[in-house]
């Protein structure tokens, strides 16, 4: 056979095969173009075949997102003629970027040769991926290539390839793991979070639902009540006549009284208990009467006289801030206010503000309330308070059944030791009377020292020219009485030219010259008398006068 005809012979043996194989890669570009397949490989992600013209080119290089690897199609015959012939083996770097994972990096390799060809599929490296026998075989051909070119350059890149694509892989696969997990259970953005009860009423069961009706009827039922309650109470204000109660001065503004419980209400049961059976006893005996009304002491009746003054001043002056102010000052437990609080709510007396210290002396609390008075039944607490520079005084009560004014307050005062110093007193104890009578002649152009209850009178002054700004002289509801065993003769004069330099009035002067005084407040009826010697307090107590015991100068020694 010749030469020719073998040529010829070959030639008729390798056309067919070519032809075949063209004819199969078309049939199956042909039936993933019409049903839409995908190729699937072990280990990686799903990617679409590119499409190709008849000869096996790409019409255009389209790359999946998502793809890890370009598409495997089957080898055109131009392909496989020109791989032996045309192509390189790649460099390393150029191999290291074709393995990358990154859509960034999966770019088609440009042509070798002037003849084009489709870009050659870089596969990764993975041993459970699916590829064909012919590009299994393209790419073994360019991995010997390449080590056989550079070994030493190879081994470092092999490696860091192999890495890459299973550093690649494993965050791939978590990544799709967790975008799998978020389709299936979609996560609510924190702005839409919702409570467990609005969650719960999304997808109730049986027992919620008998549970939330429930709840909701035991709500409609409290809000029923709510409002009953709430018209029942309205009802009640709108018939109950209103009662605006006055609201307490400034106490920088007001004149202080602090009054004492024992001397505003008569506690001598209590007090018996305390004295016999102890702390504990006491008590009990004040919480289980709380409810028990006391009875008035002492200064109740000076009380309720302040707080007339004080309704005229509001009718006169309705923004007047200099007012009297009283003040309940007590060694009491603070269990016990509850009966006071009682007491004085009972009898409408305008006491806001209260001072139970406990056990402990509240004369350190004076300073601290401003007082201008302390009025107390208990004689050592009055000590106490003079030695503070307070004034002072330990009341005492009188007759039950005397007729006091309730339209004007009236208090009395002693001269000597009270409203004037007490050096009149030491001449007449050292000298005796007739020298007295001498001295007062001597110096009647002299004013007298004040003593300690000087400042509460010119209290009761200031408020009088407030009336008598108004013209409400004669019917002012405040009268002063000086009642003194001077003579007015002999020593009368100094004492009102004492009183007219301090620019003082005093409504009543009495001197009596020593005549005892009892029967003179019998017939002025003060709320309170104030004088400094004991047996002038016992004789007025006589009389049924409420008396009140200032202890000043040589009469405190005396008294003690």
């Amino acid at each position: 056979m010749s030469q020719t005809s073998l040529k010829q012979k070959k030639k008729n043996e390798t056309g067919p095969r070519y032809s075949k194989d063209s004819l199969e890669a078309d049939k199956s570009r042909k039936d993933s173009e019409k049903s839409g397949v995908r190729l699937s490989t072990q280990g990686s992600q799903e990617l679409t075949l590119p499409k190709t013209d008849s000869r096996g080119y790409l019409v255009r290089n389209q790359w999946s997102r998502t793809s890890r690897s370009p598409s495997t199609r089957a080898p055109s015959v131009d392909e496989s003629r020109s791989k032996n012939t045309s192509l390189k083996p790649p460099s390393s770097s150029t191999t290291s970027r074709t393995s990358s994972t990154s859509p960034s990096h999966q770019e088609s390799p440009k042509p070798l040769s002037a003849q084009p060809s489709p870009p050659t599929p870089t596969i990764a490296l993975d041993s459970r991926s699916s590829t064909t026998p012919e590009v299994q075989l393209q790419t073994g051909s360019r991995r010997s290539t390449k080590m056989a070119e550079n070994s030493d350059a190879w081994s470092p890149g092999l490696g860091r390839e192999i890495r890459e694509s299973r550093d690649s892989r494993e965050s791939r696969d978590s990544r799709d793991s967790r975008d799998t997990h978020q389709r299936e259970y979609p996560r609510t953005p924190p702005t839409e979070w919702k409570s467990y009860a609005q969650r719960r009423a999304l997808y109730p069961s049986q027992l919620d639902q008998d549970c939330m009706s429930d709840l909701v009827r035991q709500r409609e039922e409290e809000e029923d009540e709510d409002d009953a309650y709430w018209a029942s109470v309205r009802t009640l204000y709108e018939k109950t006549p209103s009662s605006s109660r006055p609201r307490p001065p400034k106490p920088k503004h007001a004149i202080t009284i602090a009054v004492s419980s024992r001397a505003l209400f008569n506690m001598v049961d209590g007090r018996k208990i305390y004295k016999e059976e102890g702390l504990e006893k006491y008590m009990e005996y004040q919480l289980s009467n709380e409810n028990v009304v006391l009875a008035p002491g002492p200064a109740f009746r000076f009380v309720k006289a302040l707080q007339h003054v004080n309704a005229r001043l509001r009718e006169l002056y309705p923004d007047e801030q200099d007012l009297f102010d009283i003040v309940l000052m007590t060694n009491n437990h603070a269990q016990v206010g509850v009966r006071l609080i009682n007491s004085v709510n009972h009898y409408g007396l305008l006491i806001d503000r209260f001072c139970l210290t406990g056990g402990k002396s509240p004369i350190g609390y004076l300073k601290a309330y401003l007082t201008n008075l302390y009025l107390s039944a208990d004689s050592e607490k009055v000590q106490e308070a003079i030695q503070e520079g307070i004034a002072s005084a330990t009341m005492f009560d009188g007759a039950k059944d005397m007729a006091y004014c309730d339209t004007q307050l009236r208090v009395a005062f002693d001269g000597d030791a009270v409203l004037f110093s007490d050096e009149s007193d030491h001449i007449t104890k050292e000298h005796g009377l007739d020298k007295f009578f001498q001295h007062e002649a001597l110096f009647e152009n002299k004013p007298l020292a004040q003593g300690p209850l000087k400042g509460f009178l010119e209290d009761l002054g200031r408020l009088q020219k407030k009336f008598y700004a108004k013209d409400e002289r004669l019917c002012c509801p405040i009268r002063t009485y000086l009642v003194t065993a001077r003579s007015a003769a002999s020593s009368g004069a100094r004492v009102l030219k004492t009183l007219r330099r301090w620019g003082l009035e005093i409504d009543e002067a009495l001197f009596l010259a020593g005549a005892p005084k009892g029967p003179i407040l019998v017939k002025i009826r003060p709320h309170i008398f104030f004088d400094d010697h004991m047996f002038h307090i016992e004789g007025a107590q006589k009389f049924g006068t409420i008396t009140a015991h200032v202890p000043y100068g040589i009469n405190q020694k005396e008294n003690n």
